[in-house]
């Protein structure tokens, strides 16, 4: 190990990349194909002063450096406070409206994280305030975030809460967001095309064992759960986009 990597600890949580280390006030990373992407992306949120995000701080051992960012990251998915999913909503808008008009994205409307889940955000006294792991960051539609967004904060199949008070959840984030006029009717759709897209992205890692980043067993958990949720959201499509209404 070199004398950089010394007293690193390794971060676990991730699902994709493995090598995830602190060493003191930084946080490194191997270096892997969108590295440059997500380096400008992080130089343009600390540009436009927007503060939910790590800091990039260069290149050094093959690996990518950032600052790390004090909280804690949620193990596993669960019910949130209305005040936690209101927060995560603002937070999204923030990252977005940061990358409006930038050269990153393009020809879109914004740079989407496409991971904007509980386990990628960074609660500081039970509040989300930034995210972190952009390794799949790419331009795109605010309601591609927003859809996935809505599905990891607000609703779970297997959960005992009503579906009505999902709904609820949904109209929070929404809210929050900021999201205005016939964009609301489409919340839905980005919902399910989110948990159809997860289904897919499994099952495509199923078929390459040889480069998968989990067991068989875990991948076909996962693709059936992403089935049970795009189910369960598609049978109650009416009380989410009577909430939205």
């Amino acid at each position: 190990m070199s004398d950089a990597l010394s007293g690193a600890i390794t971060l676990s949580g991730g699902r994709m990349t493995e090598g995830v280390v602190r060493v003191d006030d930084s946080v490194r990373r191997p270096v892997t194909e969108s590295s440059a992407f997500v380096a400008d992306l992080l130089k343009i949120f600390e540009l436009k002063a927007f503060k939910g995000a790590p800091r990039y701080l260069g290149q050094a051992d093959g690996m990518d450096i950032f600052s790390f960012l004090p909280g804690e990251v949620p193990a596993r998915f669960q019910v949130w406070e209305d005040g936690q999913v209101s927060a995560a909503g603002v937070l999204l808008r923030a990252m977005h409206d940061a990358t409006r008009g930038s050269k990153l994205a393009g020809r879109s409307p914004v740079v989407c994280h496409h991971d904007a889940g509980p386990n990628n955000a960074v609660f500081v006294d039970g509040v989300p305030t930034a995210w972190i792991d952009f390794d799949t960051a790419a331009p795109g539609s605010p309601l591609e975030d927003l859809g996935y967004a809505a599905w990891t904060w607000c609703i779970a199949s297997k959960c005992t809460v009503p579906v009505e008070r999902q709904a609820e959840q949904v109209k929070i984030l929404t809210d929050a967001y900021g999201l205005q006029g016939p964009e609301r009717g489409a919340v839905v759709d980005a919902i399910l095309e989110q948990q159809a897209r997860n289904a897919r992205f499994w099952t495509e890692l199923m078929a390459s064992p040889e480069t998968s980043p989990a067991e068989a067993e875990v991948l076909a958990s996962r693709i059936v759960w992403s089935r049970a949720e795009l189910a369960f959201t598609a049978a109650n499509r009416p009380v989410f986009e009577g909430a939205l209404a």
